[in-house]
C-alpha cells in the first residue's frame, strides 16, 4: 500500500519540484498540495493523509500552529517539517507540536525520501545538520546549568518583563531607564544565552530554569 502524502508550501515552484521528485517512487503517492494552511485544515474534515509535509513559514498560519491542530485533532497523521529555518528554537517548537521529522530544503532527494519512509514507520527522522545542532544545544544547556549562567540583577529584571511580552520602551518606562539601555541589556542576554531572537531567548531560559512558565 502506498504512503499517502500531502504537501503544504506557499511557493508553487517548490510544490511542483517536490511532486516531480516524489512521483518517481512507487511506494509514495501525493494526494494533495496546499498553498494555505487554512485550506489544508479544511480538507482534513473530508480525508486524511498518512503524512503531511509542512513548511513553517506559511502566510496565514505558521507551521507550528498548523501542527498543533493536526496533533490534537488528527493524531493518526504523521508530520514532517520541510523548511529553510534551521534555528534550534523552530526545531524544538515543531517537535513539541508532534512533528516527527524535520529536514531542511537544502537536503538531498535521498534524505527527503528516507525521512518520509522512516516517519511512516513511526520513528523520528532529523536532518543530520539539525540532529547535530540539537545535540550541541543539549550539551550547551547542560554545561550552562552546571556552571550557572550568570545574569545580573538588571538582566533578570529585563528578562522577566520580556517574557511578559513588554516592549523595550515599556520595560524602560517600568524600570526608569532609557530604551537604549534596555536594548543593550536585551542584546547582552542574547549573547550570553547564545540565541538569535527574543522568542528563542525565552524558550532557552525556561529550559534552563531561569524562568518559570
Amino acid at each position: 500500500m502506498k504512503t499517502r502524502v500531502v504537501i503544504l508550501d506557499d511557493h508553487p515552484l517548490i510544490l511542483n519540484g517536490l511532486q516531480n521528485i516524489i512521483s518517481k517512487y512507487d511506494d509514495i503517492e501525493i494526494v494533495g498540495t496546499y498553498l494555505s494552511g487554512k485550506d489544508f485544515l479544511k480538507e482534513l474534515n473530508k480525508k486524511q493523509p498518512d503524512i503531511a509535509i509542512l513548511d513553517i513559514s506559511m502566510p496565514d498560519q505558521t507551521g507550528d500552529e498548523i501542527a498543533r491542530v493536526v496533533y490534537q485533532q488528527y493524531p493518526k497523521i504523521t508530520m514532517l517539517a520541510l523548511t529553510n529555518l534551521d534555528n534550534i528554537y523552530y526545531v524544538k517548537s515543531m517537535l513539541q507540536q508532534g512533528v516527527l521529522g524535520y529536514i531542511l530544503k537544502s537536503a538531498s532527494e535521498e534524505i527527503l525520501i528516507q525521512a518520509i519512509r522512516v516517519i511512516n514507520k513511526g520513528d523520528q527522522f532529523l536532518d543530520p545538520l539539525i540532529k547535530s545542532r540539537l545535540q550541541h544545544d543539549k550539551i550547551s544547556i547542560a554545561r550552562q546549568a552546571a556552571h550557572g549562567t550568570v545574569l545580573t540583577r538588571r538582566e533578570k529584571d529585563v528578562l522577566k518583563l520580556l517574557a511578559e511580552n513588554f516592549t523595550s520602551q515599556e520595560i524602560a518606562d517600568k524600570l526608569f531607564l532609557s530604551k537604549r539601555t534596555i536594548d543593550s541589556h536585551r542584546l547582552n542576554l542574547l549573547l550570553k544565552l547564545e540565541v538569535k531572537n527574543t522568542a528563542a531567548l525565552i524558550k532557552k531560559c525556561i529550559d534552563m530554569g531561569l524562568l518559570v512558565q
